[in-house]
């Protein structure tokens, strides 16, 4: 009997010795299967955005390296960047010992992206493509980086800020419009980017969001012909009368003509983060007063 209890004690040992290392296995944004032996403790984000989700769900002081262009929040700023938006130094990184590393498919290149696997080291894709998607990013990277209680506060906080942004402003009459993120060249973004979402939520028709590609070239021959009701522009690009005269000295676009060219806060809309409800609360401010300076043609 004796012998019987002892080899039953040593079975529940293992057993528990085996939960204790197994993996945790979390599905990133890319639909990967990504695996870690214990939440991470060293993490590397290489967008500005991803810098933000980490922040958002608590994980801050686990960060030791991010991207250059991380400005959000303040204390992300003093924290070693490892790339420059264009180039991985992968040497830097390797340095920081990082047990994770967040990226993006659309900002980091395939080459960067396959060489953190050739060393073996964690990726989590961080590219919420809907507005409904970020909070399970939330969620999920509060997971992996041991903040499951943060995670999960961060997600339910989004999803009653966008709850409230749909309630003030559904039922909108819908506006084509031009959401422009470049000059030279002149760029705009597909229906896969979240801006596409926000645009969608104050009642904008995005006029590439069938493109083929996330962010893509287009001609100022092919939007004049369009001819949005709206241009909506990334405020990074200059004040509203010197964006007025851009579009002018390329043709007769009607929305430069009578004044209907807005500036979107760009560093709140084209990043998948928590503080996109705040951009798009001025996006759909935008597209009323367009609505408003339409008048009877904009309820149509």
């Amino acid at each position: 009997m004796r012998q019987r209890f002892l080899r039953f004690a040593v079975l529940v040992t293992l057993v528990w010795c085996h939960v204790a290392v197994a993996e945790l296995v979390v599905t990133d944004d890319a639909a990967r299967q990504v695996h870690l032996r214990a939440p991470a403790q060293r993490i590397v984000s290489l967008a500005p955005h991803a810098t933000e989700l980490l922040f958002a769900v608590g994980a801050g002081g686990q960060v030791v390296g991010v991207s250059e262009l991380s400005n959000y929040p303040e204390e992300a700023r003093h924290i070693q960047a490892v790339n420059s938006g264009v180039r991985l130094d992968i040497e830097r990184l390797l340095a920081l010992k990082p047990d994770l590393v967040v990226g993006w498919q659309s900002g980091n290149s395939r080459a960067d992206l396959e060489r953190l696997a050739a060393f073996h080291v964690p990726l989590f894709i961080a590219e919420p493509r809907r507005l409904d998607d970020l909070p399970g990013t939330l969620e999920r990277l509060g997971r992996v980086t041991g903040h499951d209680t943060e995670g999960l506060a961060a997600a339910r906080a989004f999803r009653e800020g966008m709850d409230k942004l749909r309630r003030d402003f559904r039922d909108r009459r819908p506006l084509w419009v031009f959401l422009q993120i470049s000059v030279q060249p002149l760029m705009t973004l597909n229906h896969a980017h979240l801006a596409s979402d926000v645009l969608a939520l104050c009642g904008g028709r995005n006029l590439f969001a069938g493109a083929p590609r996330v962010a893509l070239d287009v001609s100022s021959e092919s939007v004049l012909v369009e001819n949005p009701q709206v241009v909506l522009y990334s405020d990074a690009l200059g004040d509203v009368d010197s964006m007025r005269r851009w579009w002018k000295e390329r043709g007769d676009l009607r929305a430069a003509r009578e004044g209907r060219i807005y500036a979107f806060p760009g560093e709140l809309v084209l990043r998948q983060t928590p503080r996109v409800l705040q951009g798009a609360r001025q996006v759909c401010q935008s597209l009323d007063a367009a609505r408003a300076a339409l008048g009877s043609e904009g309820q149509k």
